[in-house]
């Protein structure tokens, strides 16, 4: 159980984010618009995690993808809506910030 929650928000093993992105990896960014205004990763994609559901068809199921938030709760409830939707190579970059950090 301990495996499986750490596995939904995203702890574990460490993730090469950096790897990812020179990989083609894509970043959804969850937060509200308006917090996506003032501040976000460059290249990101905005989406509100209350409207991720309705956006899944912009995506490829095969398609690696990054989720960020602020913190990291709602990039989590993210990773978890795109795996239950079939989508195969999802992580849980956190918070915007600190994943910043890890792909420069």
């Amino acid at each position: 159980m301990i495996n499986f929650l750490k596995s939904i928000i995203g702890l574990g093993m460490p993730v090469d984010f950096s790897g990812l992105m020179k990989q083609g990896a894509l970043i959804i960014d969850v937060r509200t618009k308006g917090e996506y205004q003032g501040g976000h990763i460059k290249g990101s994609i905005n989406i509100p995690l209350d409207t991720l559901k309705s956006n899944l068809s912009r995506f490829k199921k095969d398609k690696t993808i990054i989720t960020c938030c602020a913190s990291g709760m709602r990039s989590a409830s993210a990773k978890s809506i795109l795996k239950s939707n079939g989508f195969t190579e999802v992580y849980n970059g956190g918070g915007w910030v600190s994943l910043q950090t890890k792909i420069s």
